[in-house]
């Protein structure tokens, strides 16, 4: 290792190498502790303190109204999520779900009719199978569907087809008088009931979700909003204070409009998002929980309509789980069980008339359908087939019959769900619009009262010049 050697300063002393170009003057402070230090320096005179108290006060109400926006724009868009992503997304999800059962419930229908399918009962299955395919395609392309979603719709997307083809091949044969048409028939049942159904039931719930948290975001509190609101209101009333007990002046023209603006923002944000929270509520409350028991209701009844109709195809040729029941028959009172409650919920639920009107003529509809089922079982069980036939799908002398009363049930269910929907639509729109204005209002009034709070304190500062 090279060993250097220092010359001798003057005075026996050793030589310091000069300093690099960069190195700071020795005894000079860094920017920091200089901006430090003039701030204590300012802070130790009344023009100094004055403009410290301004700039504090305009970060303070601009913090206010950055805050704000913030806040509010995430849950005004939640809202509007609610209004016209999330919910209508559950909607298509839950009438995906119906119009599968109501398809597999006139596929049923039309094949006890015989070989001359009822032309009506045809148009409405190939209907239900175009409204699911149509809303499987639009929910496909919905850039906004999550992971566990997509699965559900592509499993769906691929099911349907083989369904639809099984049941092409019931039909066929049971137009040449073949039974092989019958086990098509309950075989496309069952892949109905065993992988379509619930793979619309979980879409629906994934969809729910979503539902449930976007209400959740927009309805969650703007604590920091509020917070940042009373410190700022705070501080415009403690300089204020400050001034007239240095000044004698009762108002600061300027620190009056600041805190003004700032009480309009937080009055408006507390009355505003209050609103909006209160109407969200209602919406949930009044349309969605309601929406959520009438579908599962109407699902209930397309469900017990198909076992009912099962019941006769398959002639006791499937058995429950006791290996005495025919299943179907089984399955229809599970069904109609569930069915009673949920009309029972749904009248609970209904706010207004127009609620539970339609709810009463459908559990006056599921009286009059047990009745006749009763009837047309009874019959079957004597042996009767031809006569039991007629008492569940109809005829032009039995006009009496289960499938009327069923009929009756559907369409009053129908007319609830839409009753609701409107109501949900409308209590929605009311929260989200509860919010309209705010982002804009609130940064707009926080940039006017950060400069009346500079104008203001610098009303004072000219007094000093």
């Amino acid at each position: 290792m090279a060993i250097t050697s220092r010359a001798p300063a003057p005075g026996g002393g050793v030589a310091v190498p000069p300093a690099g170009p960069h190195a700071p003057p020795p005894g000079r402070n860094t920017a920091w502790s200089e901006g430090v230090e003039q701030l204590r320096r300012a802070a130790t005179t009344e023009p100094g303190r004055l403009r410290i108290i301004g700039a504090v006060l305009a970060a303070l109400v601009v913090l206010f109204g950055g805050v704000t926006v913030w806040e509010i724009s995430g849950r005004a868009t939640a809202a509007d999520d609610v209004v016209g992503r999330s919910q209508p997304l559950s909607a298509d999800a839950a009438s995906i779900y119906r119009s599968l059962a109501d398809a597999d419930t006139a596929s049923s229908s039309g094949f006890l009719a015989g070989a001359q399918e009822p032309r009506e009962v045809r148009r409405r299955y190939e209907k239900d199978i175009a409204n699911a395919s149509r809303l499987l395609v639009s929910a496909a392309a919905n850039a906004g569907a999550g992971e566990n979603s997509r699965k559900e719709i592509d499993l769906l997307g691929e099911q349907l087809p083989r369904y639809t083809g099984l049941i092409e091949q019931a039909r066929a044969n049971n137009r040449q008088g073949l039974p092989l048409g019958g086990a098509y028939l309950r075989y496309a049942n069952e892949q109905m009931s065993t992988v379509l159904l619930p793979a619309a039931q979980r879409l629906y719930e994934a969809e729910t979700g979503r539902l449930y948290t976007d209400y959740d975001d927009a309805r969650s509190w703007p604590l920091g909003s509020l917070g940042a609101g009373v410190v700022a209101l705070a501080a415009l009333g403690w300089a204020q204070r400050r001034n007239y007990h240095r000044t004698n002046r009762v108002f600061n023209h300027g620190l009056v409009a600041a805190t003004a603006a700032s009480l309009v923002v937080l009055l408006w944000l507390a009355v505003g998002h209050t609103v909006a929270r209160a109407e969200l509520s209602a919406a949930r409350a009044d349309g969605q929980e309601s929406l959520k028991v009438l579908n599962d209701a109407r699902i209930a009844s397309l469900q017990a309509r198909a076992n009912e109709n099962l019941t006769l195809v398959s002639r006791g040729a499937v058995l429950a789980e006791d290996k005495k029941s025919d299943k179907y028959d089984v399955d229809f009172t599970k069904n109609m069980s569930e069915l009673d409650a949920g009309l029972a919920t749904a009248l609970k639920l209904a706010d207004d008339g127009s609620g539970r009107d339609p709810v009463t003529r459908a559990v006056d509809g599921v009286k009059l359908w047990k009745q006749r089922h009763a009837t047309a079982r009874e019959t079957d069980l004597k042996g009767d087939y031809e006569g039991a036939l007629p008492q569940v799908i109809g005829d032009k002398d039995h006009k009496d019959s289960s499938g009327a009363a069923f009929d009756m049930v559907d369409a009053s269910l129908e007319e609830a769900v839409a009753h609701e929907q409107q109501e949900f639509t409308r209590a929605a729109r009311d929260g989200l619009g509860a919010l309209g204005g705010l982002v804009i209002g609130a940064a707009a009034l926080a940039v006017v009262g950060a400069a009346a709070a500079l104008l203001g304190i610098g009303r004072r500062l000219s007094e000093y010049r």
